[in-house]
């Protein structure tokens, strides 16, 4: 029976006794471990031979330990580095990780952190290894995705430059731990990227959470994030687990984090800073190992210039940068996304797929979409609803000029209140089924919504949908509620 190679780890510290500490913590774990006092010693160790952890201090006697890390990305190595920073040091850590860091860490060192952190870098070479090459010759630069990371990435549709450069992006930054921050507008599909990161990931096996900032009231965020102990508020009759615990070993993905509130953005500051989060109404703090991915359709920059959002934070989402195009940058792309789309919803709904005809597909290249995404998708199951063959033809994708598949002339409170119901044509049977029961569903979620002063999760929960159901039944009907505005989620 064949022993298992060891896997090898260098590790660099101008402090003995925390070298030593190091070393016999990684010893226990099974792992070989070589050190160096200084940059000039870690560079003979790296001349002779290839390891599967790099850990560094960031200040050296004779340089920073960045130098490192850059120099095995020049040399095309495939160490994985984590570097240890000071406590605090918020811009070196974001430094560490735009240098191409796998993770880092602050001092003092968390040793239960740093195996956390040495395992899931050596996770996170899992495909590579069983992939390196014989001896002497250049390692891969990066290895392919596991396969649930291949089908998450067949999701995201698209042969324009745009859309394969966004794929690329993708299997690259996966590899790390470094957070990520999804730009783009609505109906672009942020989450199916944030989902690709994931499952491109290490982590692909562990939780993914999916956050929206925007539809959690500002009085339960706290605790919605950090969790709660029994008694810490009215109604907290038990222990709960935040979001924060939910994705432990996982992706937590912040969707619209434009929208978080301030008090709160400097509370998620402190928890990226320390890894740790404090329960509400606890006591003791709790280690938290998730990778941060977040998203929003907002422009951070101009929220940061006009007090918004906090510099701090942006600075520290931003670390890698992902942008969804909007679909009028590749209309290339929409006969093979609209096909995808109506085979996804087909399958969903358990119905054959029907055919687009030439006349449908030139009608969809007409449309603006400035919904992108979400609105061709919308547009496709108005068309299946219509439709009685198998092929869609342009007519049945009814009136272009219906208010439901125009974001930009939403159906506010008040013109709802002071419209005449829309009732069934005396045969019993409407002229266009579709709009009278988009018309019928508008009735009753503003019926709902005024009931319970437009609280949408209360609202939701008399309807029997979750809040997410709801946020998406108001957006595509185009209502707008007087607390939010033209809020565009």
């Amino acid at each position: 029976m064949t022993t298992p190679t060891p896997t090898s780890i260098l590790v660099v510290d101008d402090e003995p006794d925390l070298r030593t500490l190091y070393e016999l913590t990684l010893l226990r774990e099974g792992h070989e471990v070589v050190s160096a006092p200084d940059l000039t010693q870690a560079r003979e160790w790296l001349a002779q031979r290839h390891f599967d952890v790099l850990i560094t201090d960031m200040r050296l006697p004779d340089g920073l330990g960045l130098e490192l890390l850059r120099e095995l990305n020049t040399g095309l190595r495939t160490e994985k580095s984590i570097v240890i920073t000071a406590y605090g040091s918020a811009e070196n850590a974001v430094e560490a990780l735009k240098s191409g860091a796998f993770d880092y860490l602050t001092k003092p060192v968390d040793l239960k952190q740093l195996r956390a952190a040495v395992t899931a870098a050596l996770q996170s070479q899992r495909y590579p290894s069983a992939m390196r090459p014989p001896s002497g010759e250049p390692m891969p630069r990066s290895a392919p995705p596991p396969p649930a990371g291949v089908q998450a990435l067949e999701r995201i549709v698209g042969a324009s430059g745009c859309m394969v450069q966004i794929r690329n992006r993708i299997e690259k930054v996966a590899t790390s731990m470094a957070p990520v921050l999804i730009l783009g507008e609505s109906g672009t599909g942020k989450e199916l990227v944030a989902r690709a990161v994931h499952e491109c990931s290490h982590r692909a096996t562990g939780p993914f959470v999916a956050v929206n900032c925007g539809a959690i009231p500002e009085n339960l965020i706290e605790a919605e994030f950090f969790g709660a102990r029994k008694g810490a508020f009215t109604g907290a009759t038990h222990d709960r687990e935040g979001y924060f615990q939910a994705a432990k070993g996982g992706t937590l993905f912040l969707d619209e984090i434009g929208d978080l509130p301030l008090q709160m953005q400097a509370k998620l500051l402190r928890v990226i800073q320390e890894r740790r989060v404090r329960p509400l109404g606890g006591v003791q703090e709790e280690a938290v190992d998730v990778r941060l991915v977040s998203a929003t359709h907002r422009d951070l920059a101009a929220l940061v210039k006009s007090g918004e959002f906090r510099q701090d934070l942006f600075y520290r989402l931003n670390v890698i940068g992902l942008r969804t195009p909007a679909l009028r940058e590749r209309r290339e792309d929409l006969s093979e996304l609209a096909h995808a789309l109506l085979k996804r919803i087909c399958s969903e709904s358990g119905q054959p797929v029907p055919a687009l005809s030439s006349t449908a597909m030139a009608w969809l290249q007409t449309c603006e979409l400035p919904g992108n995404v979400r609105e061709l998708e919308n547009l496709l199951q108005r068309a299946l609803a219509l439709s009685s063959g198998a092929v869609l033809q342009a007519e049945d994708f009814g009136d272009t000029s219906d208010m439901a598949l125009r974001p930009e002339s939403p159906t506010t409170v008040e013109a709802f209140a002071a419209s005449t119901p829309v009732s069934a044509p005396t045969a019993g049977i409407p002229a266009d089924l579709q709009t009278y029961l988009d018309e019928q569903e508008r009735q009753v979620l503003l019926k709902a919504l005024k009931e319970t002063d437009f609280n949408r999760t209360a609202a939701a929960a008399r309807l029997g949908l979750n809040l997410r159901q709801m946020r998406y039944r108001i957006q595509r009907l185009g209502i707008t509620t007087p607390a939010d505005g033209d809020d565009e989620t």
